[in-house]
């Protein structure tokens, strides 16, 4: 049976089951395909990161579904077994998540990776996802690009990643929570300096935002704000380094500025950092040096 026909609820041909990867919308719910309904709507089985809101997205398709199962972050070492039982009987399993496209910063690794170790076909049944749609109005350079989900919860880790990534060139997508995006944004700046960027906010919905320019000017607009909401999806330019301001015109000029500045050296490197759009810890590593041969 090929693999890009309907299926139905017998057993396949072959006696192998079949898992379909399915992307549902983010938030506009008429951005769903036409093949992916009828995939819900055949499938004996789908796996759902939260019941309630498949079951709502269901409903307004006119899909009837009495094979609804949980699975999510908090069950998937118990659910992954059981689904690979009734993928080993020949039934037709369907995974999705809350919003867009499985797997990505979502449930359902272990699922896929013990389906494919078992032989059974795993169908991608692409649609929406939220990397993708930021990316396709961001205006920044999008012909590479790098994603990190969702950062270390963490402020250590994650102040450890923003180094890393402080010298790449691509563009960096990254996704947040409402509650966190404002100090995310202010440890970006400090680490790798007020860069490029846009906030993508309540994408497809009604409320849909979508914040460009300079990071503190996006943080200048979130602070005026009582109550950030919404999924938030962040781009940021990747590091262009200024071919017009060498290394060691940067080092003069912070030579200059040690002999004025009343800071600790983290707090003048935050500000230069700020000031010539340099990864702060670079600018902390060059004034270090300055001022240590100072006292030799």
């Amino acid at each position: 049976m090929p693999l890009n026909l309907p299926i139905n609820n017998q057993k396949h041909i072959d006696g192998k089951g079949r898992l379909y990867v399915v992307a549902t919308p983010i938030g506009n719910m008429n951005d769903i395909t036409l093949r992916a309904i009828d995939v819900l709507g055949k499938a004996d089985c789908v796996a759902a990161e939260d019941t309630r809101r498949t079951g709502r997205l269901l409903a307004f398709h006119k899909v009837n579904k009495t094979g609804l199962l949980s699975y999510h972050e908090h069950n998937e070492l118990k659910r992954t077994p059981e689904l690979i039982e009734k993928l080993k009987r020949g039934l037709a399993v369907v995974l999705v998540s809350d919003a867009g496209t499985p797997t990505v910063s979502d449930p359902g690794y272990r699922l896929i990776k013990k389906a494919v170790e078992s032989g059974i076909p795993v169908i991608p049944i692409p649609g929406v996802s939220a990397v993708t749609t930021a990316l396709s109005v961001a205006g920044l350079p999008v012909n590479s690009f790098v994603f990190m989900g969702f950062l270390a919860r963490k402020k250590g880790k994650r102040i450890k990643q923003l180094n890393e990534l402080s010298r790449e060139q691509k563009t960096i997508v990254i996704y947040e929570s409402p509650r966190r995006v404002l100090s995310l944004l202010e440890e970006i700046i400090m680490v790798m300096g007020d860069r490029d960027g846009v906030l993508c906010r309540e994408m497809t919905k009604l409320h849909e935002e979508f914040l460009r320019g300079v990071l503190s000017g996006i943080v200048s607009n979130m602070q005026k704000r009582a109550e950030i909401k919404g999924d938030c999806t962040l781009l940021i330019r990747g590091y262009e380094k200024d071919e017009d301001i060498s290394m060691e015109s940067i080092r003069s000029k912070i030579k200059e500025e040690l002999k004025t500045t009343r800071h600790n050296l983290s707090g003048f490197a935050k500000k230069m950092a700020k000031k010539y759009g340099l990864p702060k810890n670079e600018i902390y590593r060059e004034a270090l040096k300055i001022e240590q041969n100072k006292k030799v």
